[in-house]
């Protein structure tokens, strides 16, 4: 990949488009006979939940760009490409730009700096979904908080089967093993006019650079917890210090949700840390019952999505972010 460095992210679909084909060719699986073809969604305008038909007006919203790039932009390209050689529909499900808030949440403190809604909307919606299937309720009649625990860190209240909170992971919430979540305004400030760093650079300590790695340099929570467990303080104060901001955002959404909360469902490739969970259940378990689903789930999560509109049990939904009634906001970092 790195041949595409420092250029436009729309110019890496050929490439990964081949690599899908050259592996479909390699395991003997072809195109001819699938029922649908889905792609992760990505930087979209805000639209609300559920499985989305693949428009013109959703590609050129993608290739432009219009909220950011990201690498799950060219899902649904690649969907497109892949279900016209397949001659099935093309579909993304949930993706990063669902945004289902109350205006209430998306006030910031600043008129100019609105909140704006970006999250693990894929996985976190299907785990909350999963977790009514198992305990024979609807998603619609719980109260939930979701802990996506990944790269970056969701964590989201959910309510009248809506995400009506979560922190964007790009820009707000808890550190991860390498985003920095919130960080002092000023101090931020300071940092941009410093003349020190690039535009980039500064969003490299933000997004790619930040958290845990640009404490410990390292992403990796296997060597963390090895690290932890050969008497290195610094590394078990960061440890620390990521699991207290998780339990503190919990907190906060318990209070979204006015302390009436049926469970806690912690998901995401951090969960698959039994140190990490154990000390998360420890300060969070007060709320309510915790159940952790590791990993991030998503390519189940897109299977699902697809199968609830070729089963009859969702309409496919059309791409119209004007009609979502939902405020547009700024590009992020």
């Amino acid at each position: 990949m790195q041949r595409f460095k420092d250029r436009p992210l729309i110019e890496q679909c050929d490439f990964r488009r081949e690599a899908i084909q050259d592996e479909l060719h390699r395991t003997g699986f072809g195109l001819v006979g699938l029922a649908a073809v889905v792609g992760r969604g990505g930087l979209l305008q805000p639209l609300s939940s559920g499985t989305y038909r693949v428009t013109q007006r959703m590609l050129d919203d993608l290739r432009a760009a219009v909220r950011g790039e990201h690498a799950s932009n060219l899902g649904a390209f690649l969907a497109k490409q892949l279900a016209s050689e397949a001659n099935a529909p093309a579909f993304i499900v949930d993706p990063v730009a669902v945004d289902e808030w109350p205006p209430r949440a998306r006030l910031s403190g600043s008129a100019e700096l609105p909140r704006q809604c970006l999250s693990h909307a894929l996985n976190t919606k299907a785990v909350a979904k999963r977790f009514a299937r198992e305990q024979s309720r609807r998603y619609e009649d719980l109260r939930l908080i979701v802990g996506h625990l990944g790269s970056g860190v969701s964590i989201s209240a959910h309510e009248h089967g809506k995400m009506v909170d979560v922190n964007n992971s790009r820009e707000e919430g808890p550190f991860s093993a390498e985003r920095a979540g919130s960080v002092p305004a000023m101090m931020l400030v300071d940092l941009c006019y410093s003349s020190k760093y690039t535009r980039r650079e500064v969003e490299n300590r933000l997004f790619r650079e930040g958290g845990m790695y640009s404490y410990l340099s390292t992403r990796d929570l296997v060597e963390v917890e090895k690290r932890i467990a050969a008497g290195d303080l610094k590394a078990a104060l960061v440890w620390e210090a990521m699991i207290y901001q998780i339990a503190k955002d919990i907190g906060a959404m318990a209070a979204v949700l006015k302390g009436r909360v049926d469970a806690v469902l912690i998901t995401g490739g951090m969960a698959h840390s039994d140190q990490l969970v154990k000390s998360l259940g420890a300060s969070v378990d007060w709320i309510a019952s915790i159940h952790v689903y590791p990993g991030e789930n998503e390519l189940q999560a897109l299977v699902e999505g697809a199968l609830r509109v070729l089963r009859g049990e969702e309409a496919a939904r059309d791409y119209e972010p004007d009609a979502v009634g939902l405020q547009s906001c700024p590009p992020t970092l």
